[in-house]
């Protein structure tokens, strides 16, 4: 080694090579994603046929045939049905989704006080956008005016009274704005609940423990609808004579315990998962028990349950369409109640109302899955350096 001739010694770094022109692009992405084994070939074709035969039809009946314009069902109705169109050319009938836009946004909302919920959903807004925003600055105030203070002011602005405005009663609600109310308080509540029943379920204290237990699997062992059912017409009669509870009042509470008791559960899953050394370490500290939860335990476990949080706030917001069951109606309800109205009474009329019902929903679960996967990449740090 002694005598190594130093010319073939290397004193620099090589720079970094660009990948070789097979392992790169689109042509690479296909070869290995789709067409890298004789199976991936047929299933690929197969998808590829059924795309072609599919979608073309749903372009031409969403788009192309479609009627976007109109007064009544003469828009969207062929001929031999009593409309305008050439028999065979119906499409969807946007006419009616745009006639009726603003029942199924406010449901029977009065016209005049509609301003109320739109300075609602500005401000909900405003008091979001920052917050979904990890490194947005003050984020205890932030969560102060969107969770405590927003609620109080929409509770005013929306019902009435105050400020001379008039008095709406919860029954004239409906549409997109009950969804979003129903949805917005059940997560809000769920969330805190569950972690509570969460730890109460895991606690060493048999009468803690027990009723935690029977709270869980009570709810989550009957469907919402009962939960529902119960809410709205049993919880009245256990109330002193004169006593009563509005109706909105009623689903919100119902849907807060039915998705609080599978918040539970998804939080005891996080906690189930944590190293037992947390624990010791957090105790070795001198921290009290929730000093410990607070800081250590909680902080970790939310981190690794976010995708099964998510998974339950969609589902929530799916299931507000079951306050039908007690006369509400949410977005859902109010295109099915529309789809009654003679003047627009036409053979597609209640696919595209449903059409469009669907799109939002998708919409919204579709929005709260992304950002539940950027907050996953935002919250993995453990094999970062």
């Amino acid at each position: 080694m002694a005598n190594a001739n130093p010319a073939f010694v290397r004193r620099d770094m090589v720079a970094a090579q660009p990948a070789p022109p097979g392992a790169t692009g689109v042509s690479h992405w296909l070869r290995t994603k789709l067409f890298a084994t004789p199976k991936d070939i047929v299933l690929t074709l197969l998808a590829i046929a059924l795309i072609v035969y599919i979608v073309p039809g749903m372009i031409d009946w969403l788009f192309i045939h479609a009627s976007w314009t109109g007064e009544n069902r003469a828009a969207c109705a062929t001929i031999q049905q009593g409309g305008v169109l050439p028999n065979g050319q119906s499409g969807a009938c946007w006419a009616f989704v745009g006639a009726k836009f603003q029942q199924f946004i406010f449901g029977r909302y009065p016209f005049d006080e509609r301003w109320r919920p739109m300075l609602v959903m500005v401000m909900f807004v405003i008091l979001l956008i920052p917050m979904l925003i990890p490194k947005a600055p003050f984020k205890g105030w932030n969560a102060l005016a969107l969770f405590i203070i927003l609620p109080i002011i929409a509770f005013f602005l929306l019902i009435g009274g105050p400020f001379g405005l008039p008095y709406v009663e919860t029954p004239l609600w409906g549409g997109l704005m009950v969804t979003l109310i129903l949805s917005f308080f059940g997560i809000t509540v769920s969330l805190p609940f569950g972690i509570i029943l969460a730890l109460g379920r895991r606690s060493e204290l048999p009468v803690i423990k027990m009723l935690c237990v029977m709270f869980i699997e009570v709810i989550r062992g009957i469907p919402l609808i009962t939960v529902l059912f119960m809410a709205s017409v049993m919880l009245p009669l256990f109330l002193p004579d004169g006593w009563t509870f509005d109706k909105l009042l009623r689903a919100l509470i119902g849907v807060s315990i039915f998705s609080s008791a599978y918040m539970a559960e998804v939080i005891r899953g996080g906690l189930q998962v944590i190293p037992k050394g947390q624990f010791e370490g957090a105790d070795s500290l001198g921290l009290s028990y929730w000093q410990k939860m607070r800081l250590i335990i909680l902080p970790q476990a939310i981190k690794l349950v976010i995708p099964g949080i998510v998974n339950t706030f969609i589902g929530l917001f799916k299931d507000t369409s079951l306050v039908s069951i007690i006369g509400m109606f949410d977005l859902l309800g109010i295109v099915t109640l529309n789809q009654s109205d003679a003047n627009w009474s036409t053979p597609v009329t209640p696919v595209t109302g449903y059409v469009f019902a669907g799109f939002i929903f998708w919409l919204f679960c579709f929005g709260m899955s992304r950002y539940s996967a950027f907050m996953e990449r935002h919250l993995d740090t453990a094999h970062k350096r």
